[in-house]
């Protein structure tokens, strides 16, 4: 008997629950739309939302989006999209008073009752609203519970895209080839069950964040390993800028700990980068010193410590501030380093820089509209052009903030509820026969592979000869992996597999490709 739960229909179909998704589905959700919100996360809060420490743009006395879109410039090395900068200059602030404080009621950090405005590097003022160091947790907490309000919403957790459906790639009727690429759904595995859906939406949105877990150090989510990118890739969009990934210039060091994020904010509030020895360093650097772009201090960092041969370097904020106003500041940095036996009370932070945000991604214009029919991009997997060569601090939120909302808006007015074709013509996910399961030693040893093929050739400082062997060496890989997906049972580490070393040679080819030193895409050579 045919599994009628095999085939669904929507009106949208977001895949990612980041803020970039949430804010869409929360806007479609309010205006009577059905609305299917995916995450292959068991938690649907996990993404690297939830993750943010630093803080996101808001209004600030004499600020302007004149001067907001300055600093966005500089920052992005001149590579950035005017307009699109100008978009999130103007309407950025406004959405965040009226989205994230009046109506979610996040509780941002205040001081004698007032919003607690901060400063990171390259920021002309002190414009950066925060929730204590956990900025992230508190937007996601509050987007996750408000979806829950609407029940023409479902939320599914655990379940994984495995790939966009589209015409006239998915279609048996031999005519549909006439037709414009139009994206009509994904396929979607149901982690618990073992079985993949055919979800049918009239729109899908991609939000599924970064691609921070190709590389062997990374202050990411588990989940960003860029499944949206490779999807869109294969479907045949088009695709911009991959060569430029922001490292962060501070994550924490330490044997047992992944790389904990250490927010800029730490050096925004005057703590100082120093060598082991005690000395600070940034001011050889830049004239901003410590509070110089991020690329500057990344490579800055990398620098001393090949000079030096060390494996780390020292963030001192327990010489700038007091005890309890750090506690009070970083509650989360502070327990986090409390655990693994150092309070940054009273020592230096030990730090290295980490694969942190991706600037490129998949082509959209001022609404998130890509190159394919029907198919939004947002958030990080998306290339608005906001961010050119190098992202300036805490506008990754405010990104997600805005094109989700206006993706939703473009979504509500130019919907129509008519199918472009025969649901006969589209066929189901076929897997019978497929007897081999996924082998995690293979998955685990091949991730391995990637992650230190991208860390040590196209990690912060590359070279033509180091791109050329990471290409040669991922494009075998990619053909050993594609055997492997072809002859074995789907689950989501062999999705998550296939398109990690699909994203780890979009960026190798494209950073071979630009010979041209910008931003946060350093060629030695």
């Amino acid at each position: 008997m045919k599994d009628k739960t095999a085939r669904v229909k929507t009106d949208v179909l977001i895949i990612g629950s980041g803020i970039a998704g949430c804010t869409t589905a929360l806007e479609l959700a309010r205006e009577g739309f059905n609305v299917m919100l995916i995450t292959k996360a068991k938690d649907p809060r996990e993404s690297n939302t939830f993750h943010a420490q630093g803080g996101i743009v808001g209004e600030a006395p004499g600020d302007s989006w004149e001067l907001l879109s300055k600093d966005i410039i500089s920052a992005g090395d001149g590579l950035c999209n005017p307009r699109a900068v100008r978009t999130l200059a103007k309407e950025g602030p406004a959405l965040v008073k009226k989205i994230l404080i009046k109506e979610l009621k996040v509780p941002f950090s205040r001081m004698r009752g007032k919003l607690d405005l901060t400063q990171e590097a390259a920021h002309s003022l002190r414009r950066i609203l925060h929730s204590d160091d956990a900025t992230g947790r508190a937007i996601e907490e509050k987007l996750i519970r408000k979806l829950g309000l609407y029940h023409n919403l479902t939320l599914l957790a655990a379940h994984t895209a495995v790939d966009l459906l589209t015409l006239p790639h998915h279609c048996k009727d031999p005519l549909a080839r006439y037709g414009d690429l139009t994206c009509i759904g994904a396929y979607v595995l149901d982690q618990e069950r073992q079985k993949v859906k055919t979800v049918f939406s009239h729109k899908v949105v991609l939000a599924t964040g970064g691609i921070g877990q190709v590389f062997l150090h990374t202050t990411n989510s588990k989940v960003a390993r860029g499944d949206g990118l490779a999807m869109a890739r294969r479907a045949g969009a088009k695709i911009l800028n991959t060569e430029f990934i922001q490292f962060h210039p501070t994550s924490f060091y330490h044997p047992q700990a992944d790389r904990f994020l250490i927010s800029e904010s730490v050096r925004g509030e005057g703590g100082k980068l120093k060598t082991k020895d005690g000395k600070p360093f940034m001011h050889k650097y830049d004239k901003r010193a410590d509070l110089a772009p991020r690329d500057i201090v990344a490579r800055a960092i990398y620098n001393e410590m090949l000079e030096r041969k060390e494996d780390f370097v020292f963030l001192d904020i327990a010489s700038y501030m007091n005890p309890g106003a750090i506690k009070t500041r970083f509650p989360t940095i502070y327990k986090t380093c409390l655990k693994f036996g150092l309070d940054i009370t009273k020592e230096p932070i030990p730090v290295v820089p980490a694969a942190h945000y991706f600037c490129g991604g998949v082509k959209t214009n001022e609404v998130g509209r890509t190159s394919i029919k029907n198919l939004y991009a947002l958030g990080e997997v998306a290339c608005t052009g906001v961010h050119g060569a190098n992202r300036l601090a805490s506008t990754s939120l405010l990104e997600g903030l805005v094109w989700g909302h206006r993706a939703a808006h473009d979504i509500r007015e130019n919907f129509q509820g008519n199918w472009e074709f025969k649901f006969s013509h589209i066929p189901d996910w076929h897997d019978r026969g497929l007897r081999e399961v996924v082998d995690p030693a293979l998955v685990s040893q091949d991730w391995n592979f990637i992650k230190s093929t991208m860390w040590n050739y196209v990690g912060l400082v590359r070279t033509e000869r180091r791109l050329k062997r990471a290409e040669a060496d991922l494009e075998y890989l990619r053909g050993t992996i594609k055997e492997f997906y072809r002859e074995t049972r789907i689950d989501d580490d062999l999705v998550g597999l296939r398109n990690g070393v699909e994203v780890a040679l979009l960026v190798t080819v494209a950073a071979l490709r630009n010979k041209r030193s910008q931003g946060c895409h350093f060629r030695k050579d």
